[in-house]
């Protein structure tokens, strides 16, 4: 175990986090994956060992330590009532051993082996009271998700009511996802409106589950009671809350764990499968007790498709409870049960051409266009090169037949070519030289650079309707109506020729688009889309300021980043005044991010987005909140572990909204550490230090009556 830790190992570390919490956004609030199952878990894995190599790297909120899927906007949070967790992979017949193995030692014998399909859906957490659907919720960060109960009265295959004699409370996991014949059937709709398919079932079950049906019917409600709302009009609302509604009962569930439970005393898990199916829950035909894991493994591999659902894998669990407890978990995932995942399907087909596309920040990426072709379930006819050193690396030729697979049975990846199949008619693929969508010749940022990238981020039409996109996302405004197409509209068509004129929009300049008009009688009316984006713009308005922040594609400022910056100056015109040192000095800045931060203010044409924002009535302060007392001023607390009425984030704001510091590591000038459930080495930091601990009476204690409070209470002076 090192202790010295080098600006190299420290620098990568930083690199490993970000890219990790990048992909688990993409996942699991966005549901567009951009990176394969087996590129993701190799990234993980290098952060585990490094944290292992360097203990004092690990803080609270590093990915080794969390589960992935913070809650996403909109929906209201939840918290579950016991914690879910993830499951750890393994993906051949020796990890598998080795997993084995380390039970067989900590037990002392080989357990009972339960054996289940792993769905690839979107996971839940139900809660019933007095036998009585109460919540249902998504597994968000595991303790905190996504609050889907009003959704969830239109899946027919969630119970309302529990049959037989149900406990008085029963906390149960489970499944959504949809069909591989719902699936295909739903995506031939999506594409019959014009609009990109799912890339995989679980992409699909989870943007499914997140429509806003509760907004559909607020718009009805509200044509209804508009005397200038056409007939037509309303009906096309009513087709489409009536379609959502037809898609959500399509879902389907399946039950495959037990969190609370009060009234009735369980000693398995294949026990608990039996209350399950007792009560009325979906429970899997599929799972079985007493297996031999590899022999389990080994047959559903073979019969993965006999199955009416996809599944990317099967999951081992030790099936008695008190050998569970015994073996315990790590702070992301049970040490009792592991998922094997199968290998992808490959496949091959003709690689017809290779071209590139220009992102967001005007990377340059080639990608191959093939003949289409099904493979995990799914069509595909494009996949990404990343970049042209992966193509010479891979010795891919256009014309050439080529191996594909869908990596973790998501990402479409070339794996390379048939060479024995080449007839000598295939060519090289050459990166062009200037940018497709403006001309500027592209280059890389800095030598050693593998991508290269337009440098004209001012005037690239491409690089303008990707930021347009990133605006309208989840991630940064989450405006309803700035998708892919319609950015791409407002470019193309010439109503943008910068994201500063964006909420300067009116509905006189849409009319001038096909794409958000209509012919009604042969006169051009705003259509739903345009009505709609306007709509959703004016709400926008009003978003805090950190996900304005978030919105301005400035480098490396994510949503952490952005609540940090948000937090602590207050204001836009402050952030963009302060000197980098100062910005730098601020907790989860650093210097990289500071200097992005000057760059970004210091080109005019960037800094004139937020002048026409503010002016069009954009939120560009951090909203004020209800006047807490300055108790905690100049006080600095550590938080760690789950603390009951608190998600990580608010427990945080509470201490910061009373003048309190909070930071991530546990020094001699920490004031107090308040410490939750499964801490973790926060707290013996705390004791070797001898810091004063809290617990969450302590918290409340300190929030409600201050530092010198909290200290009496320990007992201290």
């Amino acid at each position: 175990m090192a202790t010295d830790i080098s600006a190299r190992d420290r620098a990568r570390w930083v690199e490993l986090v970000e890219q990790i919490e990048l992909h688990r956004r993409h996942y699991y609030l966005q549901d567009k994956p951009v990176i394969s199952d087996q590129e993701y878990d190799k990234l993980f894995r290098e952060l585990i060992l490094l944290e292992e190599k360097f203990p004092l790297l690990q803080t609270a909120d590093s990915p080794t330590l969390s589960v992935g899927g913070a809650k996403a906007e909109p929906f209201e949070p939840i918290e579950h009532l016991t914690r879910m967790y993830s499951l750890d992979n393994v993906f051949d017949d020796a990890e598998l051993e080795s997993w084995r193995n380390r039970i067989v030692k900590d037990l002392g014998a080989e357990p009972v082996y339960l054996g289940e399909l792993k769905i690839d859906g979107l996971a839940v957490d139900l809660v019933y009271r007095n036998g009585m659907l109460a919540s249902v919720a998504t597994r968000g960060d595991g303790r905190v998700g996504e609050d889907v109960t009003y959704n969830s009265q239109f899946i027919t295959a969630i119970p309302r009511a529990l049959t037989g004699n149900p406990p008085k409370l029963l906390e149960v996991r489970g499944e959504i996802y949809f069909t591989l014949a719902d699936f295909d059937k739903l995506n031939g709709e999506v594409v019959a409106l014009g609009k990109s398919a799912f890339a995989n079932p679980r992409n699909a079950a989870a943007g499914s589950l997140r429509q806003r049906i509760d907004r559909r019917e607020e718009e009805i409600v509200k044509a209804t009671n508009n005397p200038k709302t056409s007939t037509a009009k309303l009906a096309s609302l009513r087709d489409d809350l009536t379609h959502a509604q037809r898609i959500l009962s399509s879902l389907q569930l399946t039950v495959h764990g037990i969190g609370a439970v009060e009234g009735v005393e369980l000693d398995s898990q294949s026990s608990g499968y039996k209350l399950l199916a007792d009560c009325g829950l979906p429970t899997s035909m599929h799972y079985k007790v007493g297996i031999d894991p590899s022999e389990f493994i080994s047959y559903w591999q073979q019969h993965r498709h006999d199955v009416e659902h996809e599944i990317d894998g099967v999951v081992v669990k030790v099936d008695n409870f008190e050998l569970q407890a015994k073996l315990g978990e790590t702070s992301r995932a049970p040490r009792w049960a592991i998922a094997y995942k199968y290998p992808p399907e490959v496949v091959t087909t003709k690689l017809i051409d290779i071209k590139v596309s220009v992102g967001r920040t005007g990377r340059i990426t080639p990608f191959a266009q093939m003949q289409p072709i099904k493979v995990a379930g799914s069509i595909v006819e494009m996949a990404t090169l990343h970049n042209q050193e992966e193509v010479k690396r891979k010795k891919i030729l256009i014309g050439d037949t080529v191996y594909l697979r869908k990596a973790g049975d998501v990402i479409p990846e070339v794996i390379g070519p048939v060479v024995e199949a080449r007839t000598g008619a295939e060519t090289e693929f050459e990166m062009p030289s200037k940018c497709p969508a403006c001309g500027s010749k592209i280059s890389a940022e800095k030598v050693g650079d593998v991508d290269l990238r337009c440098p004209n981020a001012q005037s690239c039409p491409a690089q303008l309707i990707e930021r347009l996109f990133y605006i309208g996302s989840r991630s940064a405004l989450d405006i309803e109506g700035l998708g892919q197409k319609a950015a791409a509209a407002l470019v193309d068509e010439g109503l943008l020729t910068s994201e500063a004129d964006l909420f300067n929009l009116t509905p006189s300049s849409l009319e001038k688009s096909s794409f958000f008009t209509k012919s009604v009688a042969g006169e051009l009316q705003l259509n739903l889309a345009a009505e709609k984006l306007l709509a959703q713009l004016q709400i926008a308005k009003s978003r805090p300021l950190w996900r304005i922040l978030v919105a301005l594609s400035i480098r490396h400022v994510g949503p952490t980043a952005a609540q940090a910056l948000a937090t602590h100056f207050k204001s836009i015109e402050a952030i963009a005044t302060s000197e980098a040192a100062e910005l730098a000095e601020l907790d989860g800045i650093g210097e990289a991010i500071a200097i992005s931060i000057k760059e970004w203010f210091g080109e005019s044409w960037r800094s004139q987005i937020v002048t026409s924002w503010s002016k069009a009535g954009v939120n560009m302060i951090a909203q004020q909140q209800q006047q807490q007392s300055q108790e905690l001023t100049l006080v600095t607390v550590v938080i760690t572990g789950s603390l009951p009425g608190f998600t990580r984030d608010s427990a945080a704001a509470a201490v910061t909204d009373r003048g309190g510091k909070v930071t991530s590591t546990v020094s001699k000038k920490t004031d107090f550490v308040v410490v939750g459930e499964n801490p973790g080495s926060k707290f013996d930091k705390a004791q070797e230090l001898g810091v004063p601990v809290l617990d969450a009476a302590g918290f409340e204690v300190l929030l409600t009556a201050g530092a010198q409070a909290a200290r009496a209470s320990l007992g201290l002076s």
